[in-house]
């Protein structure tokens, strides 16, 4: 790992001698220029390394470290990402993943009576939605849904349709917002829809799937009390860990599942992966350990910048529509498009093939959006501004 040069964040972005070295890092195939990071995030060199020791480790010793060492080494894992998120160690707890948190933390709500509401809006995750449709099935109460502003070019406009949302469902009880959303790329206000939900004796639940590793997260601060995140893709730990927080004051409003005879008061009683990866979980310390060697800020700002090379040039040719605003804010490295008029399915599977058959660059699909489908493309460190201007050139040949 190289060491960082003394720059500010906004600078060092820019450094291309700095970020070569970080890249290489990484090995990637050379068969695609792959601008879809955001699925999950393949582990750098050293991580990779450690995972392999600690998987070797856990083959060799079996269930005598298991049963004798590991729940000692991953609590220590688990206070560690407690600390990194600012919460305490009691409030969090491994899964499998962001989805399968939520899924529990919806699924296992128990404040939401019948005739009451449950809401969501457009860019929330399906899996995220059918959970809340069930839920609300389950109680015999509504669903509201809320269509975001495309494209949202404020944190007031954004506020603005949940205040509108929630004013039209009074009887709303659980929210599910989501943070760094994976649809189009835009980042809600939490704290600031999180405060007025609350003030309207709203439960919040977070999905920041996309967030940690990605763009500046405060848990604290979101003022929620419920959060789902994933450790495997902006943190670069091993496929299969992510993690549920539940602050202390909203422990009570989520049921022990199947039967579960554990503390009412521990967080473990309320999440059941069952057997999970042993080597991934220890893994978690030296994802920690490369993320905090390249500086959360310094990340942040090479991403953003990444992202921006190819975005606003995209939004000056006639023909394309970018979906997400520059804004300080509300943008991080996820952002999708279309082009102008082509919103189906079957418009954004052909383009999406055309983009990897013809110019060899990898995108994906993203469905739901109330606007219509579009093209999601996410750089990250391993990408450098020769692969956003192939991006470039190749919209530009298309729109035409």
């Amino acid at each position: 790992m190289p060491k960082r040069p003394m720059q500010d964040a906004h600078d060092l972005a820019r450094n291309e001698r700095h970020w070569n070295q970080i890249a290489a890092q990484y090995d990637v195939t050379d068969e695609i220029t792959n601008l879809e990071a955001g699925f999950w995030g393949i582990m750098a060199a050293p991580v990779l390394e450690a995972f392999k020791r600690h998987t070797e480790r856990v083959n060799r010793e079996n269930s005598f470290f298991a049963r004798t060492q590991f729940n000692r080494q991953a609590s220590e894992i688990r206070d560690r990402v407690a600390a990194s998120l600012g919460i305490k160690p009691a409030e969090v707890v491994f899964s499998r993943n962001a989805t399968e948190a939520l899924q529990a933390l919806i699924g296992q709500y128990n404040r939401l009576e019948a005739g009451e509401t449950v809401m969501y809006a457009d860019l929330d995750y399906p899996s995220m939605r059918q959970a809340m449709d069930g839920l609300a099935g389950r109680r015999r109460a509504d669903v509201a849904r809320l269509v975001i502003p495309e494209p949202a070019v404020s944190v007031g406009q954004i506020v603005a349709a949940y205040e509108e949302a929630l004013d039209a469902h009074p009887k709303t009880r659980l929210l599910l917002l989501t943070h760094a959303n994976n649809q189009t790329g835009l980042i809600h206000p939490v704290c600031e829809i999180t405060s007025m939900a609350r003030a309207r004796g709203v439960d919040v639940v977070v999905d920041a799937a996309h967030s940690w590793g990605h763009v500046p997260l405060d848990i604290p601060e979101f003022g929620a009390d419920y959060v789902g995140l994933n450790l495997h893709k902006w943190i670069g730990a091993p496929i299969g860990v992510g993690a549920m927080v539940i602050r202390e004051r909203g422990l009570s409003a989520i049921d022990r599942p199947h039967g579960d005879p554990g503390s009412l008061d521990s967080i473990s009683s309320r999440l059941h992966p069952g057997t999970m990866n042993f080597a991934t979980i220890l893994t978690v310390n030296d994802a920690l350990d490369f993320q905090e060697l390249i500086g959360w800020d310094n990340k942040y700002a090479r991403i953003r910048y990444l992202r921006d090379l190819w975005a606003e040039q995209a939004r000056g040719i006639d023909g394309v529509d970018v979906l997400t605003p520059n804004h300080a804010t509300l943008t991080g490295a996820i952002t999708s498009f279309r082009i102008t008029g082509r919103t189906s399915y079957e418009d954004n599977r052909a383009l999406n093939r055309t983009l990897l058959e013809d110019y060899g660059i990898f995108t994906v699909v993203r469905t739901g959006v109330s606007g219509g489908h579009c093209i999601r493309v996410t750089p990250t460190l391993y990408n450098a501004p020769p692969d956003l201007a192939k991006l470039v050139s190749a919209l530009t040949e298309l729109a035409a």
